[in-house]
């Protein structure tokens, strides 16, 4: 285990190896510890994405979580996943053109129109009280998954010098992380909104939201004021999305 110091962001745990970097938090805060603190796992055997499906990592991926303990309700805490997706648009730019990056409803960053990365928002009751939270991220730096549910892609794909190492790319997230954080914090989740929505992908475009035994089809409109999705159905009426999977064309 390796502990780095990332100037004005949380500090950094680095671990050889673990189950999943988000179980580690759980277990740690569920023992009393707050944070914030940065977990990286060089080697995930056990990870884990969104609705209870296995993410897979790969040697030379990003697998990290920050945990922290917060004072927000669950409703307004849950709005960290969209800090959490700038944070990691703003690390791609450092190795990829802006240009091919974008932010899918409600936490997928893209990669020239795939995924490259995901975002797993976990909280439980803090012992001290409050919440704490665990922001489960993902990156694909080296390599995409071999067996993944969607067409995916990583940094080295478009990078023209080689991807990262995790312990360079946590400390770069680390530092982005800090800086939307801090946005969300004294400007309120609007600022994040304009920003995630100036990022967006598929907005104005038809698409098709999964929501459980539900599939539902309209256009993206944009984000409403709790992060909730726009969706402008064919009759003309606005559904609100809450949480689900949303697909446009091949992403």
């Amino acid at each position: 285990m390796v502990t780095r110091d990332v100037t004005g962001a949380a500090p950094v745990i680095v671990l050889d190896e673990i189950d999943s970097t988000n179980a580690e938090a759980r277990r740690r805060a569920e023992a009393g510890e707050t944070g914030p603190v940065w977990l990286v796992g060089l080697r995930q055997t056990a990870g884990r994405g969104r609705r209870g499906r296995a993410w897979e990592t790969g040697e030379g991926n990003l697998a990290a979580t920050l945990l922290f303990r917060t004072n927000k309700p669950p409703a307004e805490a849950a709005q960290v996943s969209f800090v959490a997706a700038l944070a990691v648009a703003d690390m791609l730019a450092k190795y990829v053109p802006a240009s091919r990056i974008s932010l899918k409803w409600p936490n997928d960053p893209l990669l020239g129109g795939l995924k490259v990365s995901g975002i797993l928002i976990e909280s439980g009751a803090s012992p001290l009280g409050g919440l704490w939270l665990a922001v489960g991220i993902g990156v694909n730096l080296k390599r995409k998954p071999i067996d993944s549910e969607r067409p995916a892609t990583s940094i080295a794909t478009y990078s023209e010098t080689l991807p990262p190492a995790p312990t360079e790319a946590i400390e770069v997230l680390a530092e982005t992380f800090d800086r939307w954080f801090g946005v969300w914090n004294t400007q309120g989740f609007p600022a994040i909104a304009d920003a995630w929505t100036a990022r967006a992908h598929g907005l104005g475009e038809p698409c098709v939201a999964r929501l459980g035994a539900e599939t539902v089809e309209g256009v993206a409109e944009g984000l409403d004021g709790d992060g909730a999705l726009r969706l402008r159905l064919p009759d003309g009426q606005l559904r609100r999305i809450t949480a689900g999977d949303v697909f446009f064309g091949g992403a």
